[in-house]
């Protein structure tokens, strides 16, 4: 029988190629699906891709009991419900260095832009307005950049961003050791009392949800730039706004948003339109061909190993472990919740049974425990029902070696 796989959001067709290579059967959808969407198409599906766009809830879960993992082509993973998941045995990956330098490059691009006034340059040369002028334009060299969020893509931003000879200072909730000349500030006052440009790097954790709003928008020094390109609910956007109408703010640079359509073409509603000197992105941060490729490679690949060899290497919500695959035998693939005794329990069953244990190696993470055993091609088939009616057990696969 076929394993079906579903791919929406635009995924890179490299993703595509390489589960289907592994004999999936591939479908790929080019939006975002609602819940309602997802559930109907997630029939008869057990892998499933998606990038921000796409929720995958609780309610979404307990529909799609046949779902056995779960690809996040993109760094982000708050669109997932990962205890539900987690609950349910379903395994979770993302890709969390494949698209850091395209956000970088980006970043650094658009406080060039906002440095020199270029949005309102371009607008007024389209308008056949030529206004040649230096007032309120300035250099990106010299000037003091606030980074928060010192995480893979903070740190590079901070290497480039010393090499163009800007002064890097950041913030981290973490104890992060500064790279190159970087400075670490105690406090998220102290960052922005320091600073004249403030960029957002951080994660999509609950505690995140309106980080960064009125409060924050006035400590920043006057004529200060602000970006964000990490979450969309981290920011307070009419907080924003005010402050770049009333001047204190001199621009903006957005490329997440609280609400963001789920396809190409659909009517894109935010406070910040219209605004000067403020360049509003359709969440592409991460949105080059180069790192698409990469990710849709990556995670894929995360995904075909899962299903093979049951390797979870990386991934967001289970114990990771990987076991080399052995020859001619059978994989017994045991996800569990993590209580003492559970791998003596399983051998137990195995030993009654006269079933020869070749390679098993365990793993436990938080309340859940990851047991990889490699056993002989003959077994009763009562071997199974056993395992899979322990009070422990949450999911039990098996995978047949080559």
């Amino acid at each position: 029988m076929t394993t079906r796989a579903l791919l929406v959001e635009s995924i890179h067709p490299d993703a595509s190629a390489r589960l289907a290579k592994e004999g999936y059967e591939v479908s790929s959808l080019a939006r975002a699906l609602g819940e309602d969407e997802l559930i109907e198409a997630l029939d008869g599906v057990s892998l499933l891709g998606i990038r921000s766009g796409t929720q995958v809830t609780e309610r979404v879960l307990d529909a799609s009991p046949g779902l056995v993992a779960i690809g996040a082509f993109c760094i982000g993973i708050n669109q997932i419900d990962l205890a539900a998941a987690s609950r349910r045995g379903v395994a979770v990956f993302n890709a969390p260095f494949s698209n850091t330098r395209s956000v970088v490059e980006l970043a650094l691009a658009e406080i060039i832009a906002m440095a020199r006034r270029l949005p309102e340059k371009n607008t007024q040369m389209h308008a056949g307005v030529w206004n040649k002028s230096a007032k309120g334009a300035h250099e990106v060299r010299g000037r003091r950049l606030g980074i928060v969020g010192y995480g893979n893509i903070g740190t590079q931003l901070s290497v480039l961003a010393e090499n163009l000879g800007m002064s890097v200072y950041f913030y981290d909730i973490a104890d992060k050791l500064a790279i190159g000349n970087a400075r670490r500030c105690s406090t998220l006052s102290e960052l922005l009392s320091s600073v004249e440009t403030v960029t957002l790097h951080v994660d999509g954790r609950d505690g995140n949800r309106g980080f960064f709003g009125e409060t924050e928008f006035a400590a920043m020094q006057p004529r200060s730039l602000f970006l964000n390109l990490s979450r969309g609910f981290v920011v307070d956007h009419a907080a924003l706004r005010r402050h770049i109408e009333s001047g204190h703010i001199a621009g903006a640079a957005i490329d997440v948003f609280p609400r963001e359509p789920k396809g190409r073409g659909d009517e894109f509603v935010s406070e910040l339109r219209g605004l000067p000197n403020v360049i509003l992105t359709p969440h592409i941060g991460g949105s080059t061909e180069e790192a698409q490729q990469d990710i849709g490679e990556f995670v894929a690949g995360k995904l075909a190993d899962y299903m093979a060899s049951g390797a979870t290497s990386l991934s967001v919500n289970l114990p990771e472990i990987a076991l080399g695959v052995t020859s001619g035998a059978h994989r017994l693939v045991h996800l569990h919740h993590n209580v003492p005794g559970v791998l003596a329990s399983i051998n137990r069953v195995l030993a009654e049974h006269g079933v020869n244990v070749e390679g098993q190696l365990l793993r436990t993470r938080e309340d859940l425990g990851y047991v990889l055993t490699d056993i002989g091609t003959e077994y009763d088939p009562d071997v199974l029902a056993q395992l899979r009616a322990m009070p422990v057990t949450i999911r039990l696969r098996t995978l047949r070696s080559p």
